[in-house]
C-alpha cells in the first residue's frame, strides 16, 4: 500500500503497516508481532484492543459522538469530571476539557494567568519552568518547554520560559549529589523568581518525573515540598504537568501522590483515555477557581472537540477499567520488578549507565565511559541506534534526551501498559539484553567504547 501522501515523523522513512493490538502486542500486516515496551508514545496504559472499552465506544457512537460545549453538556462529561475530583488530591475539583496533552498545558497556563487577572493583578503573565522539560509543541505549551532540540526552529516565536536547572542528580547542575546538595537544584527557583520578581510570575510549571526531556528523571522527595513552599511564599501558583505520569504510570494514580504535594492546576492526558480517543483535561483547585467564578465566569478558552460525549465516555471507561483491574498496583509491582532486571543488565553492560523512574516510567540513559559517565559522541545517535535494533529484534521503546543540558545524551523509556504480567517483563528484558548486548559488541569493533 502506498502511503507517500502521509507526512510521517521521518519523510522518506518506511515505516512498517499496523494491522492489529492484542493487550501489550502488536502485530503488522507481515504478522511480524512487536512488544510495546512504550505504550506507543506512553499513552497505550491498558494495552490493545481491549473489548470493555471498544463495546463503550460502539454504545456512545450509538446515542451521540458530538456535542458543542457551548450548547450542551452531557452524562459522560459530567460523570468524568465528577470522577477526576474523587481521584485527585485535595480540592482539584474543576475540570476543563480539551485534545491533547500540550493543549493541557497550554490550558493550564491560560488559567494561571486569568486567576490573577480576575483579581485586578494585570501583571502576572510570566510562567517559569524548567530546563530539560517538555510540555507539548503548541507555541504556548513549547515555550515553556526546555526540550532545547524542540524548541530550536521556532525560539524567535517562544517566550523565555525554562529559567531553571532540572533535579537529574546523575549529572547535578550543581556537580554535588544529595542530600549534600541541600536541594539547590530547588531553591534556585527561589532565586529566579528574585530576579524577575513575583509581581511579574503567575506559575511555575513542572513534570512530577520528567520524561521525554530527560530519560524519566526522578527528583529526590522533599524536592516539589521545597517548590510548593517556594511558590507559597512568593504568591505564584504551581502547575503540575501528568500528561505523562498521570492515571497510574508511576504506581500511583497520579505522580505527585509520590510527593505528598498538591499543584494548584493539574495537566493531565495520554493514558487518560489509553489511545482509544484523543482527549486531555486541566484540572483547577477551588482556590483558583474561586476568582473567576466571581468575576467573569468563564475560562477563557476553547476546542471545538471540548468535552465531547465520544472522548468522554471512553476516558471515563479507561479510569474504570484501571481500577477494576488493580493496575495502579501492577504498576507498581511490575515497576520494582522491571528495574531490578534493568539493574541486573546494568552491572553486565557498560553502556548503560543510569536506570531511575516510578512505576512502569523508567528511563534508561546510555553511556561511553561508565565511571566518568561520558556520553556518546552526537554522531553515533545511538538512541536511534538502540530504537531501531529494539524494533527490528520486536520490542518498542521511546526515545529521550538527556545529557548535559539535555543535549548530547542518550536515553530511552521503558513504559508498557500497565497490565503486563511478571512472564511478560521477562520477555521485554530478553530482547532488551539482547539489542544492548549486540549493540555494545558492535560499538567495541568500532572502537567507539573499549
Amino acid at each position: 500500500m502506498n502511503y507517500s501522501h502521509l507526512i510521517k515523523p521521518v519523510l522518506d522513512q518506511d515505516y512498517p503497516v499496523v494491522s492489529y493490538g492484542d493487550g501489550i502486542y502488536l502485530y503488522d500486516t507481515t504478522g511480524k508481532k512487536y512488544i510495546d515496551g512504550s505504550s506507543g508514545a506512553i499513552t497505550a496504559s491498558i494495552g490493545h484492543g481491549v473489548k470493555e472499552i471498544i463495546d463503550v465506544m460502539l454504545e456512545q457512537a450509538k446515542k451521540v459522538s458530538f456535542v458543542y460545549r457551548s450548547q450542551f453538556t452531557s452524562e459522560p462529561a459530567e460523570q468524568l469530571a465528577t470522577k477526576l475530583s474523587q481521584l485527585t488530591q485535595g480540592d482539584l475539583n474543576s475540570t476543563f476539557f480539551v485534545n491533547s496533552g500540550s493543549e493541557a498545558t497550554e490550558t493550564a497556563m491560560k488559567i494561571a494567568i486569568q486567576y490573577w487577572q480576575e483579581q485586578g493583578i494585570k501583571t502576572k503573565n510570566k510562567i517559569l519552568s524548567r530546563w530539560m522539560s517538555y510540555h507539548g509543541i503548541t507555541i504556548g505549551a513549547l515555550s515553556m518547554s526546555g526540550h532545547t532540540a524542540r524548541r530550536a526552529r521556532f525560539v524567535p516565536l517562544l517566550e523565555d520560559y525554562p529559567t531553571i536547572s532540572a533535579p537529574y542528580c546523575y549529572r547535578c547542575p550543581y556537580d554535588s549529589s544529595y542530600p549534600f546538595c541541600k536541594l539547590k537544584c530547588a531553591t534556585e527557583l527561589d532565586q529566579a523568581i528574585k530576579r524577575i520578581g513575583p509581581e511579574n510570575i503567575a506559575a511555575f510549571i513542572a513534570e512530577p518525573i520528567v520524561g521525554a526531556a530527560a530519560g524519566a528523571i526522578t527528583p529526590p522527595e522533599e524536592y516539589y515540598r521545597v517548590i510548593r513552599e517556594i511558590c507559597d511564599k512568593n504568591n505564584i501558583l504551581f502547575i503540575a504537568d501528568e500528561v505523562m505520569t498521570g492515571l497510574g504510570r508511576t504506581g500511583k494514580m497520579f505522580a505527585m501522590e509520590h510527593y505528598q504535594v498538591q499543584p494548584d492546576i493539574l495537566a493531565i492526558g495520554k493514558g487518560m483515555s489509553a489511545g482509544y480517543t484523543p482527549i486531555g483535561a486541566a484540572i483547577a483547585s477551588d482556590k483558583v477557581m474561586a476568582p473567576i467564578l466571581k468575576g467573569s465566569k468563564q475560562i477563557m478558552s476553547g476546542h471545538t472537540y471540548s468535552a465531547n460525549p465520544q472522548s468522554t465516555a471512553v476516558a471515563l471507561s479507561v479510569i474504570q477499567y484501571i481500577e477494576k483491574n488493580n493496575l495502579v498496583q501492577n504498576a507498581e509491582d511490575m515497576g520494582n520488578y522491571l528495574v531490578t532486571k534493568l539493574t541486573d543488565l546494568q552491572k553486565k553492560y557498560a553502556i548503560i549507565g543510569d536506570v531511575r523512574g516510578k512505576g512502569l516510567l523508567i528511563g534508561v540513559e546510555f553511556v561511553s565511559d561508565f565511571l566518568n559517565k561520558l556520553p556518546f559522541k552526537r554522531e553515533v545517535a545511538l538512541t536511534n541506534l538502540i530504537l531501531e535494533r529494539a524494533q527490528v529484534n520486536g520490542l518498542l521503546l521511546y526515545p529521550s534526551a538527556t545529557g548535559i543540558e539535555g543535549v548530547g545524551g542518550d536515553a530511552i523509556l521503558i513504559a508498557p501498559p500497565l497490565t503486563i504480567s511478571e512472564e511478560q517483563v521477562d520477555e521485554l528484558i530478553a530482547i532488551f539484553e539482547q539489542t544492548v548486548k549486540s549493540l555494545q559488541n558492535d560499538l567495541q569493533v568500532n572502537g567507539l567504547i573499549s
